[in-house]
């Protein structure tokens, strides 16, 4: 990683070697605000989660049919929740 310039020509406030002046912030630049979603994005991407696990152990140590179609099913009930509750398109930055 780069190291940011932290320190002054002179007192005039220019950063050497960049040309510009102003006061540099800890972390070097805007603060972006953070957006922890709805909690029905939570709860829909937490069904697709556990559908996944439920489908990944129904392969461990030989496959198992039923198990792994249940997953499948609770992950496209998560999948669901997510597109009815308009997750991809509200959430976004």
């Amino acid at each position: 990683m780069a190291e940011q310039a932290t320190d002054t020509v002179d007192g005039t406030g220019a950063v050497a070697g960049t040309g510009t002046t102003g006061t540099l912030a800890p972390g070097g630049g805007a603060h972006l605000e953070h957006n922890p979603g709805r909690p029905i994005s939570w709860v829909g991407t937490s069904v697709v989660i556990i559908g996944f696990i439920i489908g990944g152990i129904a392969f461990v140590p030989a496959p198992h049919w039923v198990p792994f179609w249940i997953g499948t099913a609770v992950a496209i009930v998560g999948c669901l929740i997510l597109l009815f509750s308009k997750t991809f398109s509200e959430d976004w930055y």
